[in-house]
């Protein structure tokens, strides 16, 4: 009875070893087919904007303050569609890139659900996330003087923190992406949000939207970047 027992043991054994077993239990997960904001995240974000999106070199999108002013449908289509002529590449498979429409939406709620902060600005209200009119070039320069020029040098090129002018610099990033910088700030470079530039005088919209038109007017014209010693090539 024992050896009949354990003949039916080894028997059992054999068959949760089969090979048709184990090709189902170690099936390749198609790239397409991932679910999981952990591994989408870390496969397709973290390079640029840091393991917990607060990354010092780009906006951070776990910045709750850039959460408050960016809604879904935002992040969204940044992922999507990316930032044409930035180093933030499409990722929609709408855009030619490689993520499901699925895949998107599961960036968008995780980043919510994991660094969204409803209630972190208490009552402050922070400016709009895109500009609703065009800018005051001259005007922007007085503001970039009152809230900016202690850290970035009264031109701009430099003081306790870097050159905010430079031309290489200009010519990678976008208008929308000063104009959310300057309203969420660097928080992994010490860099403050809208309110903390001048102690007691957060930055109107319009001081936002003005002090980027002028940062833009400082930015060369392709013909001109492609010549420039220090421009992109």
């Amino acid at each position: 009875m024992m050896k009949y027992g354990a003949l039916i043991l080894v028997a059992g054994l054999a068959a949760c070893g089969s090979p048709g077993r184990r090709a189902a239990e170690t099936r390749v997960i198609r790239p397409n087919e991932v679910t999981d904001f952990r591994v989408l995240y870390k496969q397709n974000c973290s390079g640029c904007h840091g393991i917990d999106g607060q990354e010092a070199l780009t906006v951070a999108i776990g910045n709750p303050v850039y959460l408050a002013i960016a809604d879904d449908a935002t992040i969204r289509r940044v992922i999507e569609q990316g930032r044409p002529g930035t180093a933030m590449p499409a990722f929609g498979q709408t855009a030619g890139g490689l993520l499901t429409d699925t895949q998107v939406d599961v960036l968008v709620r995780g980043m919510r659900e994991r660094w969204a902060r409803p209630g972190a600005l208490g009552s402050d209200k922070p400016p709009a996330y895109a500009a609703s009119q065009p800018g005051d070039t001259a005007r922007g320069h007085n503001v970039f003087t009152t809230f900016c020029s202690s850290c970035h040098g009264s031109d701009g090129r430099g003081g306790r923190a870097g050159s905010i002018v430079d031309t290489s610099y200009l010519a990678l990033v976008s208008d929308q992406h000063l104009r959310t910088l300057t309203i969420t700030g660097m928080p992994a470079l010490g860099a403050p949000d809208w309110r903390g530039n001048v102690p007691g005088k957060p930055m109107s919209d319009a001081d936002v939207t003005d002090v980027v038109a002028w940062l833009a007017a400082q930015r060369l014209p392709l013909s001109a970047q492609l010549n420039h010693p220090g421009g992109s090539e």
